[in-house]
């Protein structure tokens, strides 16, 4: 695939978009509070938002996962504070990206999910929301807190790690679809150093790495929740620069998209 055309004619979109109503456009919102990472702009030498947000273009960044919603007509906005009630009314799809440690976190300290944030999520959810969990492996997120959140779901993050590999063993990171998902086709991911999850009614697995559970999904009252114990579709891994040709994490990133606003179509 051409992704250099497909980024063209995502831009482009955009551009159409832009004379419509924004006020029609499913909202997607990316929490920038647990996930709060920051640096100095190597021009600018101010503190800037990195590590999984919508502006950043680095290999880490979700500036094409933005694209590729835009793309499907939605509107893109991010999240700098624990989620009220205001917050989430305002949102269709809510996305939450591998919550800080204290190294992590701007000033080392983090911010952890609490009790107040978990009942606002919980009752958005209920009442139709579409709520996106994605984790990563030991060391590299938080799970005690997190998880008091995605149990409530039927989710557990476990802290382990999972698809280790070396520089480009790349097949030690494939994940193969199953026939029959629900989200994706039948493709070949690739996701490295993955955790496991553990799952309940009424959580059910949806991808598997190692013969173990590496992503679910929930229906809980009108809403649904999508996990994953991997920030999969960040650039590195959807630009089409670094993987082998016989991976599709671009391909999937764009049915998954579409699923997830699917989803908040619904309600």
């Amino acid at each position: 695939m051409n992704h250099k055309l497909v980024k063209t004619l995502a831009l482009g979109s955009l551009l159409a978009f832009g004379f419509s109503n924004a006020q029609n456009k499913p909202k997607v919102v990316l929490d920038n509070f647990f996930n709060n990472e920051k640096r100095e702009n190597k021009e600018t030498k101010a503190l800037e938002s990195w590590h999984y947000t919508w502006n950043d273009t680095t290999n880490g960044g979700f500036s094409i996962l933005g694209e590729l919603f835009r793309k499907q007509g939605a509107e893109i906005n991010t999240l700098t504070t624990a989620p009220s009630k205001s917050d989430l009314k305002n949102a269709n799809i809510y996305i939450i990206v591998d919550p800080d440690i204290d190294k992590e976190a701007y000033g080392g300290k983090a911010n952890l999910m609490d009790a107040k944030s978990i009942k606002n999520i919980e009752n958005w959810v209920k009442k139709g929301g579409v709520l996106v969990l994605l984790s990563n492996d030991k060391g590299n997120s938080e799970f005690e807190h997190f998880n008091k959140l995605a149990e409530k779901f039927g989710i557990h993050f476990n802290d382990d790690s999972i698809n280790r590999l070396k520089g480009r063993e790349f097949e030690k990171g494939a994940v193969y679809v199953r026939p029959g998902n629900e989200v994706f086709s039948e493709l070949k991911l690739y996701m490295k150093e993955v955790s496991t999850i553990s799952v309940k009614s009424p959580a059910k697995p949806l991808l598997h790495a190692e013969n173990q559970v590496i992503g679910a999904i929930a229906k809980v009252g009108k809403g649904t929740v999508f996990a994953l114990d991997d920030p999969w579709c960040y650039n590195e891994y959807i630009d089409g620069k670094k993987l082998t040709e016989d991976f599709s994490n671009y391909e999937g990133t764009e049915e998954w998209v579409k699923w997830l606003l699917k989803q908040s179509s619904k309600n």
